[in-house]
């Protein structure tokens, strides 16, 4: 190796070190793990701030040095949502025309680069009115990124942002299991596992798993589920292909889509997406009254399960043998992940409109967005500690996402990077 590529293989590591290499290319990061890796984040600093336009409760995703993110934009000036802890089921009277667009930032810097538009068109569903009309975050494999607009479809771009293929699901009717007049729009995302594009479309009739071509969009399987409606996002454990719904958690092939097994038990509305560590698959949700939190063994073997403990929106996060719940009231409740003995159960101080977004950790602290806006900072460990907050001023329903020294969050109406440069 020549002294100027020693210099250029040198200066391209400092970089990553400094801007952060690692990618998060999903939902909650690489295998929906939430974990940012072994560096804290000092999240009071705030690296940069960048206006994005429309409402989503999409999260962020990175793939070396750029985030890509994901909005649905009104045509109705004051369009909105209502965060909190209530009960109605309303459905948004929004139903003007709308962008659906990709945006890709630059992570350094926070200048957008391009932004390309999906689908344009009235929304064809509603949505709750405590969600928005793009709710699913999009997945990349750094060939390509996916993103799902529900009823407007599937679409892929590569990493410049050029249209590669889409594909139409079907109009997705997705509410009330009780109520089937209620629309509330879809939040499951999607996940790319080795060349497949898998999407989880649970609702009110002819609910379905497809996967389709990565490079293509062709259909390579589509798979019928007897379920209700649903907003988790599958995840791949063990090599298997994991669910969470209203009446079985189940396995399947991920190459064949054929099920291999189920568990029963569930509560009748599901949204957390299934995490696992150390061999323990972790299945959770928080209609009651089961509510329950599933341990999971091979072949669908329950190891522990405990009831009404389980969280409504937010996925737990595992850490070093232990497993941390956050209920949208604000209970933080954390477990061995091998036994299930609770370790200890506590409730937020002050907390607000409550909790929508998961949990993401890094360097041994978890850090909680509140739907106000705030990030709780908390010791991971068999203590709890509150060790810090920030505050955005503004409502943050997404999940963060993580890449090195840097935390990017989205808000109501802004993209933030949070760190250290």
């Amino acid at each position: 190796m020549t002294r100027a590529a020693r210099l250029f293989q040198f200066t391209t590591l400092l970089t990553n070190a400094l801007w952060g290499a690692e990618n998060w290319p999903q939902f909650r990061g690489a295998e929906a793990a939430g974990d940012g890796g072994g560096r804290a984040i000092d999240i009071k600093k705030v690296d940069w701030k960048t206006p994005l336009p429309g409402l989503a409760h999409s999260s962020p995703i990175i793939w070396n040095g750029r985030v890509y993110v994901t909005t649905a934009i009104s045509s109705k000036p004051n369009a909105g949502f209502k965060r909190g802890l209530y009960g109605d089921g309303d459905a948004s009277d929004d139903t003007s025309v709308h962008q659906w667009k990709l945006i890709a930032v630059d992570l350094k810097s926070g200048k957008i680069l391009w932004d390309r538009v999906a689908y344009e068109g009235a929304p064809k569903e509603k949505r709750h009115i405590k969600s928005t009309y793009n709710s699913s975050t999009p997945a990349t494999n750094g060939k390509i990124i996916v993103t799902y607009f529900g009823s407007q479809g599937v679409f892929a771009f590569d990493m410049e942002g050029k249209p590669l293929w889409k594909r139409d699901l079907g109009r997705m009717n997705v509410g009330a299991y009780d109520l089937p007049e209620y629309e509330w729009g879809t939040a499951s995302s999607p996940i790319i596992y080795k060349d497949l594009v898998i999407v989880q479309c649970d609702q009110q009739k002819d609910s379905f798993l497809i996967a389709m071509q990565a490079s293509t969009g062709e259909v390579v399987w589509r798979t019928p589920r007897e379920e209700l409606p649903s907003w988790g996002t599958p995840a791949v454990h063990r090599g298997e292909l994991v669910t969470n719904g209203s009446n079985f958690v189940r396995g399947y092939d991920p190459m064949t889509g054929k099920e291999l097994w189920r568990v029963g038990g569930s509560s009748k509305i599901t949204a957390p997406t299934p995490i696992f560590s150390d061999g323990v698959l972790i299945v959770a949700s928080g209609r009651r009254p089961e509510a329950p939190i599933f341990a999971i063994g091979p072949q669908g073997k329950v190891l522990w399960q405990k009831q009404q403990r389980g969280p409504y929106m937010p996925t737990p996060v595992i850490s070093k043998g232990l497993l941390y719940v956050l209920g949208n009231n604000g209970v933080f409740d954390c477990y061995d992940l091998k036994s299930g003995e609770e370790i200890y159960r506590q409730r937020i101080p002050n907390p607000g409109s409550g909790f929508s977004a998961s949990p993401v950790i890094a360097g041994g602290t978890i850090y909680l967005s509140s739907e106000d806006g705030d990030i709780l900072q908390v010791k991971a460990g068999r203590q709890f500690e509150l060790v810090g907050t920030k505050q955005l001023g503004e409502p943050a329903m997404a999940t963060p996402a993580i890449s090195g020294m840097h935390m990017v969050v989205r808000s109501e109406h802004h993209l933030w990077s949070l760190g250290s440069k």
